[in-house]
């Protein structure tokens, strides 16, 4: 209890936040989580049409196990991320367009990818703080390659979507409709499956493999409370995204407390306003 208040106190500690706020690490950091904020809220809006939260969250743990063989054999973080999430995505995404098709085998494999980061991590001889860094997030730990890593992928996702948005939309809406016009649905299904990987990846890195729907979901929820307009959820889920991941870095400065529980805190209050402001509409 004491330190619960010791951390409430040291929140308003304007000194320390703006002492950090020279530092290199913390420029590099905050760069980074404003990436994240623009690519989650990007592509957010998309994963709620297609109803691919239990996806993002296997495709999160999934990275984790990427992440962790990475950490074992001693090849980069980042990398062993992507290519655990982008593999996981792209079996999802093969699993069909429907929740009811995805949800048993996205479990099946998301706990055999656990029980392998569990092994993995457990074989790892450094610190075990390195490991548990991939649960909660290494903010404070990205590089100047780490934010370059993800400026690309953030402009690759964002690309992608701009050059996809209207088929991404018809497909998303209406699928069976969508390939009776001649959509190409299953390969969209793929391709938006590598972006959801990609955007999984760089998520763990930040918030951690545990919560990542903080920022990849929770935006886009509350913003499809309010509005309807795939243009709109898209602006707002940004606006979301953006307010949780900066908010939540400065606040977690001065107490230290991992960058994960302020970001989580912000996205839950913006979605209850949200769904408050929807009721108060009907």
């Amino acid at each position: 209890m004491d330190r619960l208040l010791e951390i409430a106190r040291s929140i308003a500690d304007t000194e320390v936040t703006a002492h950090l706020l020279r530092q290199d690490f913390v420029i590099y950091g905050l760069v980074a989580i404003a990436l994240l904020g623009l690519l989650a809220g990007a592509i957010g809006p998309f994963i709620v049409m297609r109803q691919m939260s239990f996806s993002v969250h296997g495709a999160s743990e999934l990275a984790l196990t990427g992440a962790a063989a990475a950490l074992l054999f001693g090849l980069n973080l980042g990398l062993g991320a992507i290519l655990g999430s982008v593999v996981a995505a792209l079996i999802f995404g093969l699993m069909g367009t429907r929740a009811s098709q995805r949800d048993s085998s996205i479990g099946v494999v998301m706990a055999f990818g656990l029980g392998m980061a569990v092994l993995f991590i457990h074989l790892y001889p450094g610190r075990s703080g390195t490991s548990f860094s991939l649960l909660t997030g290494q903010i404070v730990g990205v590089s100047e390659h780490g934010v370059i890593q993800m400026a690309v992928v953030a402009a690759i996702i964002c690309v992608t979507l701009v050059a996809l948005y209207r088929p991404l939309v018809f497909s998303s809406a209406d699928p069976e409709v969508a390939e009776a016009r001649g959509v190409p649905v299953r390969a969209l299904n793929l391709v938006f499956a590598v972006l959801v990987g990609l955007a999984a990846a760089q998520a763990v890195q930040v918030v951690g493999a545990l919560l990542v729907l903080s920022l990849l979901i929770t935006p886009a929820a509350a913003a499809a409370a309010v509005t309807s307009s795939p243009g709109r959820a898209i602006a707002l889920t940004i606006v979301f995204a953006q307010i949780a991941a900066i908010g939540g870095m400065l606040l977690s400065l001065a107490p230290g407390v991992p960058v994960s529980v302020f970001v989580t805190t912000i996205s839950f209050v913006i979605y209850l306003a949200c769904r408050a402001v929807a009721a108060i509409r009907r």
